[in-house]
């Protein structure tokens, strides 16, 4: 027991930043708060809720704080929006709360905390960071006279539901547009949306043309209503959107487990390090033997997405700060088709390309999906980011066409609430996985946000 609680506070000294903590009766809660100078948006929050006594009262309480920038994370419609519902609010806000007082230490040898709403604020440790649900704690044991507050980086929430779609309810025609890695997962909501009774009340359309393109038709030419990506949405879409009065907003819709992959007759490649793979999409090596001396002295063929592809960009951030000529040198086969690169990494033992997991779970007899610095890619992995090419994928409309064009704001709220079924490894099942509760809650909380906007 004694070596348990040795091996928690040292993980605590490893883990967390140093803060200076205020010793116990300098303030309460909101007060220690207020004199910290990060927490004014929750300060008006705790407020608007009528909550500031029940703060301010004998506690113990711990507080998981977010501060200013984590509101921020949030388009400023959503923050008012739940600013102006105080049940829901003073739901979100006891949330944060557990009613004792929890040092960091209880915290990290917790699996889960029971928090003052009712919900339960689920804690993970690694070796980089504790979280409370999908939040990273960024300072800990700040005391206060009634207990202690945990800063935290992002809004954790309870469970906020939806109301019941009704595709058949709804008229008009849906055109979407965007990443290779998300059509799947938009065309299988679209069939679903149609069978669930929206089919001979319009059509839906949904075009693989990159992320990139998908932007420039949704923002630049404003020719769509959603947008799927593989990446958020860049400053210059973003300009490029307002300058046609669309206020883009991002859904969280998905987690992909990019899938390094080379053909299932590959008998000599299971693992690279990130180190090798940036030497071997930038053309650094050309031949396996170059790799690791083992391998075949064979020339390396590379298959890569197009320029317009979220994909494409995500790996060149990711490996090689944005900076495509370390790519584009090295002449890779290019394509906005997922499936054209599929067949070409599959067609030779040599190759080696990179495309979203759900088509590489579609093609498993002709390919293998490396291990990337000896990590499998899987559910777990993708989640947690233990996978070091774990990434999000989205879909992006706006307010304004969730307001005009009921069918939208109808097909959004049945993908939100269809999807988590359809991702997975299973027969049958997107190869992509779901997202946890704080990005499902808050896909949830924009919805409704977005139809209360207008």
């Amino acid at each position: 027991m004694l070596r348990k609680f040795i091996a928690i506070v040292v993980m605590v000294a490893l883990v967390l930043p140093a803060l200076a903590v205020s010793a116990a009766g300098e303030g309460t809660i909101l007060e220690v708060a207020a004199k910290d100078g990060r927490f004014t948006t929750l300060l008006a929050a705790v407020k608007a809720a009528g909550l500031e006594e029940t703060w301010n009262g004998k506690g113990p309480f711990t507080v998981f704080a977010p501060t200013d920038d984590a509101f921020a994370k949030w388009p400023k419609f959503v923050v008012d929006y739940l600013v102006s519902d105080k049940e829901l609010l003073t739901r979100v806000l006891s949330y944060h709360v557990v009613a004792e007082n929890t040092p960091a230490a209880d915290v990290m040898a917790a699996k889960t905390l029971k928090s003052v709403e009712g919900g339960e604020i689920v804690v993970t440790v690694n070796d980089k960071a504790a979280k409370v649900n999908s939040a990273n704690v960024i300072a800990a044991d700040v005391a206060a006279s009634n207990g202690v507050i945990h800063v935290i980086d992002s809004i954790i929430l309870p469970e906020i539901e939806l109301p019941e779609a009704d595709p058949l309810s709804v008229k008009g025609n849906i055109v979407t547009a965007g990443s290779s890695t998300v059509y799947p997962v938009t065309e299988r909501m679209a069939d679903l949306f149609g069978e669930a009774g929206f089919e001979g009340n319009g059509t839906i359309t949904v075009d693989n043309v990159g992320t990139g393109a998908g932007f420039e038709r949704f923002c630049k030419n404003a020719e769509t209503d959603v947008a799927n990506a593989s990446r958020p949405i860049k400053s210059s879409e973003v300009d490029d959107c307002k300058a046609k009065n669309r206020d883009a907003v991002g859904f969280y819709i998905g987690i992909d487990a990019l899938a390094i992959a080379v053909s299932a007759e590959n008998k000599f490649l299971d693992n690279l390090t990130q180190d090798q793979l940036k030497k071997i999409f930038s053309g650094e090596v050309k031949k396996w033997s170059e790799v690791d001396a083992s391998y075949p002295a064979e020339d390396i063929k590379l298959f890569s997405p197009g320029t317009d592809s979220g994909t494409f960009d995500y790996f060149v951030e990711h490996l090689y700060a944005k900076d495509k000529t370390k790519i584009l040198g090295a002449n890779p086969q290019l394509s906005e088709d997922d499936n054209v690169l599929v067949q070409g990494v599959a067609a030779s033992p040599y190759a080696i390309g990179y495309f979203g997991y759900a088509y590489f779970i579609e093609n498993t007899d002709k390919l293998k999906a490396l291990n990337i610095d000896g990590v499998t890619p899987n559910a777990e992995t993708a989640e947690t980011n233990k996978y070091p090419l774990s990434r999000p994928l989205y879909i992006y409309t706006t307010a304004e066409l969730m307001a005009t064009k009921p069918q939208v704001a109808a097909f959004i709220n049945f993908f939100l609430q269809t999807v988590e079924e359809q991702l997975g490894t299973e027969e049958g099942k997107i190869g992509y996985f779901p997202v946890s509760s704080d990005p499902r809650n808050t896909n949830n909380l924009i919805w409704l946000a977005a139809m209360d906007a207008q």
